[in-house]
């Protein structure tokens, strides 16, 4: 990790700083070469240049140490994903949170993300509602990741000159949330009916460019995985939202090309950085113990076999009692997807799926039923990835998740805890039932760590190794994991009346412990 780069102060950072931000918009979106802010506004420039940031940082795409500290040692770790060689020590991966690192992904949200969808907000709102809407579409996505990760935040405050910006509770934002895709797909829609061509074309940094009509999918879609995630909260709710979302007229995904899927500019995807530059991101050892044991086809494109142990794949327990450095830093790197590939993927076909599958499972009109979607989940994911054997995997009821060896290390050693076979069994429990359909989009999503890591909280699956070594100081079990990221020091400093609001939201004390409104510690069924 390249520590210099973490620095205290940003400009436009606390939300307090961002609101005065875009009080000067002109003065900011000035031309040095000295055109007028009307000579700006021609062809829409002064609304589509905003954009471009948004696009970067939803994911936090660049730059790549900044990834690396908001996501993959956040999400990344604590979904199952990747681990850091080395990482012992009191930090995220041993559950003592660090601040340090977090408020990264504050900042990703709010001074990158949402300080430029105010400036397209304050250009379009009313005038030119297509920009306003695909800009809002970008902001749930934005911000459903804000809440899954500290649970109240700022949402219908944002923007506001108030002199303590308060927070929304979960569950208020989660209902805001659905009503700006309510507006998002009613005006996007009749545009579409209206014949109107996109004015989106050139601006849209996604594999669309500009179509509205998969802006709309993908807004249904994004609906769609919402609604999933309130389900033990709000099962009513979740369910309206959810058979809304499929009875749209233009739907959810179906095929490949419906994911929404980032083209980057820049020459590398974010985890390629901590990866191959700081060597400091390496394959998970529940990658290892679940893909492995299954001889998952797609093994070979998320990995690359060890440089230590040829032939082999082999991952890093985390939280594990790791030693220096150099002992697991030949285990697997990531392979085409993060070593080639220039994209970032946003929400792809195959997780669309298997919402579908999970929903028809709990009863929902979902268009059909669990099996089809399931198997539909897994051949999209293999499309996707250009990847044979799908028929004969989807059929495999013998192996199941492998032990998991750490030939370096032994006491990092494990059973495997995720024991279940890729066929479908109709006989089997709708518990055992959901495993499967978690466990397999968890492997689809990879490397989203961040929506790994919301399911395994709202599911329990897949069920993942537990750290060897927690640090919290008894605010974080072992047994269920981080629940949530402490609010930001950056809020502390710079809205400590508004923080108060959001701290008296949550329900519990402002550590990675307290479970949020959608995290429901109940039966799945």
């Amino acid at each position: 990790m390249k520590t210099n780069n973490i620095k205290k102060s940003l400009i436009c950072f606390s939300l307090l700083a961002l609101v005065g931000c875009t009080d000067n918009f002109d003065e900011v979106n000035s031309n040095p070469d000295g055109f007028t802010y009307e000579e700006t506004t021609q062809d829409f420039n002064h609304i589509k240049g905003p954009f471009k940031n948004m696009f970067e940082n939803v994911m936090v795409n660049t730059p790549g140490w900044k990834y690396q500290v908001a996501i993959d040692l956040s999400g990344n770790t604590w979904g199952g994903y990747t681990t850091a060689p080395g990482f012992d020590g009191s930090n995220n991966l041993s559950y003592a949170l660090s601040d340090n690192w977090n408020l990264w992904g504050w900042e990703a949200i709010y001074a990158q993300v949402m300080s430029n969808f105010l400036k397209v907000e304050r250009e379009s709102k009313g005038k030119y509602d297509d920009f306003y809407a695909l800009a809002t579409i970008i902001k749930v996505q934005t911000l459903h990741k804000a809440a899954d990760s500290w649970g109240p935040i700022v949402y219908s405050k944002l923007g506001t000159t108030d002199a303590a910006i308060g927070y929304d509770s979960q569950e208020e934002a989660y209902g805001l949330m659905f009503k700006d895709l309510d507006f998002a797909v009613t005006e996007l829609t009749k545009r579409i009916d209206a014949g109107e061509p996109s004015a989106f074309t050139n601006t849209d940094r996604s594999t669309y460019k500009g179509d509205y009509t998969k802006w709309v999918r993908y807004a249904n879609s994004l609906r769609l995985r919402l609604a999933m995630r309130i389900v033990k909260a709000n099962p009513a709710l979740a369910k309206a939202e959810a058979e809304k979302a499929i009875s749209q007229k233009f739907g959810v995904m179906t095929v490949a090309s419906d994911s929404f899927i980032v083209n980057k500019d820049v020459a590398q995807h974010p985890l390629k950085v901590a990866a191959y530059e700081y060597n400091d991101s390496r394959m998970s050892a529940d990658m290892e113990s679940i893909m492995g044991g299954y001889n998952d086809p797609r093994m070979n494109v998320y990995f690359k076999t060890s440089e230590q142990f040829p032939g082999e794949y082999k991952g890093i327990r985390t939280g594990g009692n790791l030693g220096d450095k150099s002992l697991h830093i030949k285990f697997s790197n990531f392979g085409k997807i993060i070593d080639e590939d220039k994209q970032v993927v946003w929400l792809n076909t195959a997780e669309v799926y298997f919402l579908r599958a999970e929903g028809a499972l709990r009863g929902w009109n979902m268009g059909g039923d669990a099996e089809t979607f399931y198997k539909a989940g897994i051949t999209a994911s293999f499309t996707q990835l250009s990847t044979g054997g799908a028929a004969d995997y989807i059929a495999d009821n013998v192996k199941t998740a492998k032990d998991y060896v750490d030939p370096v290390a032994p006491f990092n050693s494990g059973l495997a805890v995720n024991n279940i076979t890729v066929a479908w069994d109709n006989a089997a429990s709708n518990e055992v039932k959901l495993q499967k359909i978690i466990t397999q989009k968890w492997i689809a999503n990879f490397p989203d760590g961040m929506e790994a890591w919301a399911e395994h909280r709202r599911t329990g699956y897949p069920k993942l190794l537990p750290i060897l070594n927690n640090q919290s100081a008894g605010a974080i079990t072992t047994e269920y994991g981080v629940r949530r990221i402490n609010f930001v020091s950056t809020e502390k400093d710079g809205n400590p009346e508004g923080l108060k609001t959001g701290i008296a939201k949550l329900g519990g004390p402002d550590n990675g412990g307290t479970r949020t409104w959608w995290d429901v510690n109940a039966p799945n069924f």
